[in-house]
């Protein structure tokens, strides 16, 4: 396979790190966890409940696009890169950039991030499920977009990116 820059995308509680963390191993690449880049503000903001802005994102999104661009031998990064403005940035950074949608219901994301953050697990309060899915723009239709069910067993959700990776050239 070809170098590969992928993007498991959506909205939290989706699976993103689950699947980023799989498709790093499959494909022998390194896996950027974006949560992790969130400078210590935007950590704050959402673990008090309050939404991202744009402009809260954008410092965000640039020190993703340049880890994307540090990484030659190509990388699996995980970021809701909810609108398309995001998704553009980070392409601008990483061309041939190619993104995987975990399209998830918004009751089922709910539940797992109460799960999540009861457990201590996250940083991200259930009830900023719904801001995400306001801002979501989905990239459905966009070229380099592969869209899967979150629900779905993980192991399937890999072949089919490997499928699909492999039918792209």
């Amino acid at each position: 396979m070809n170098r590969v820059w992928l993007v498991v995308m959506g909205v939290s509680g989706c699976g993103k790190s689950s699947m980023g963390a799989a498709l790093a191993t499959a494909f022998g690449l390194p896996l950027i966890e974006g949560d992790d880049h969130h400078p210590p503000a935007n950590v704050d903001k959402m673990s008090r409940g309050i939404a991202l802005t744009d402009a809260d994102r954008a410092g965000w999104l640039a020190t993703l696009g340049r880890a994307l661009a540090d990484a030659p031998q190509g990388a699996v990064m995980t970021c809701s890169a909810l609108k398309r403005s995001y998704r553009d940035q980070l392409r601008a950074a990483a061309p041939g950039l190619r993104f995987v949608f975990m399209q998830i219901d918004r009751a089922e994301a709910e539940r797992r991030v109460a799960a999540r953050a009861g457990a201590g697990l996250h940083m991200f309060p259930a009830s900023l499920v719904a801001n995400q899915f306001a801002t979501l723009e989905s990239p459905v239709g966009e070229a380099g977009v592969l869209a899967v069910d979150a629900t779905a067993p993980l192991a399937q959700s890999v072949s089919a990116v490997r499928d699909w990776l492999a039918d792209a050239g």
